[in-house]
């Protein structure tokens, strides 16, 4: 009996005129890629692009084709994830989405363009990155409880920097606010680089940022960070506590993750995720992340589609009881 290959039967189908009754999706997939991928990030550069680039390179290797990383910034990430989202949904553009883009902005946008649970096919999870609470070096509390005391002490009397109304580090100095029953003024800035200037130059005394952002000013003595925001230390610098060994439960992550058209075929989301994972896994891109002080994680398409629900529903209760919203 005469066998044939996939791609030896779709030639002789095409050599006899039959090749019309078949799916045009089926010849596609069969020779997934053969052409260059775009990868949009909704940001400017920053830990997001530095992720996705890293990502983007391992991707290039195991698919034989380039991951053309392309910036789309602005409205907190909603134009790059809108042009994501309103791609044709064959495999050749996906996007990195963040908590901000994917969880958080469904509740401060009233008019967001693009629909989160609808209008994305989760591909995977990438990395997670805990936030950091950093202060001053001459700001008189040197300790997350003593921080809470001095609070309490002078309600509303001190203010809080990060880079931008609406972020994950927003609604981090929020739910601290909340968990501690403290009141401290925000002050958004046009940037993590902003924030981190504002805070050696004494003008704010302190701001929630990111910890790859601060952790090297931390490590050269000139502003200290009081705590992280994962449940626990994290191995970038293991000596700074989690701001949950004194407010029990408090968590603030950032993390990113990739996402395709909705109606990308579940066969090359498998693909997609299949060398996102890999690439993850990489000894550079792992090491690279690590000192970073970033946890790789290289989660299932269904688990990434279930986080995501979570989170949005999280951030949104934390948004609402800030009264958070950008109009």
């Amino acid at each position: 009996m005469l066998r044939l290959s996939r791609r030896g039967a779709a030639a002789l189908l095409a050599g006899s005129g039959l090749a019309g009754l078949l799916p045009r999706a089926a010849f596609a997939q069969a020779s997934y890629p053969n052409q260059p991928i775009r990868l949009i990030v909704p940001f400017s550069a920053g830990t997001s692009d530095t992720i996705a680039r890293l990502v983007g390179q391992g991707m290039s290797k195991a698919l034989g084709q380039p991951v053309v990383v392309e910036n789309r910034a602005g409205a907190g990430g909603n134009i790059g994830s809108e042009a994501c989202a309103r791609a044709t949904p064959d495999g050749y553009t996906f996007c990195l989405g963040t908590i901000s883009s994917h969880a958080i902005n469904p509740s401060i946008y009233p008019s967001l363009p693009y629909n989160v649970q609808k209008d994305f096919a989760p591909i995977t999870q990438l990395a997670a990155q805990p936030n950091a609470l950093a202060v001053t070096n001459n700001f008189p509390a040197r300790s997350i409880p003593e921080l809470i005391a001095y609070l309490k002490a002078k309600p509303g009397e001190t203010s809080f920097a990060t880079s931008g109304v609406g972020t994950s580090v927003h609604l981090a100095g929020s739910l601290f606010a909340q968990m501690t029953g403290t009141t401290i003024e925000h002050i958004p800035y046009r940037g993590s680089g902003q924030v981190t200037t504002a805070l050696l130059t004494g003008e704010v005394p302190m701001a929630f940022d990111n910890l790859s952002s601060v952790l090297p000013f931390h490590k050269e003595g000139k502003l200290r960070i009081l705590g992280v925001t994962s449940k626990e230390r994290n191995a970038a610098a293991p000596e700074i506590p989690a701001i949950a060994d004194s407010v029990p439960g408090f968590e603030s992550l950032s993390w990113h993750g990739f996402f395709a058209p909705a109606a990308v075929p579940p066969a090359i989301i498998a693909r997609l995720h299949q060398e996102a994972v890999a690439a993850l896994k990489a000894p550079q891109v792992a090491t690279r992340l690590s000192e970073l002080g970033i946890t790789a994680v290289g989660s299932t398409p269904d688990d990434f589609r279930s986080f995501v629900a979570a989170e949005t529903t999280r951030w949104g209760e934390v948004a609402r009881k800030a009264q958070i919203r950008i109009e």
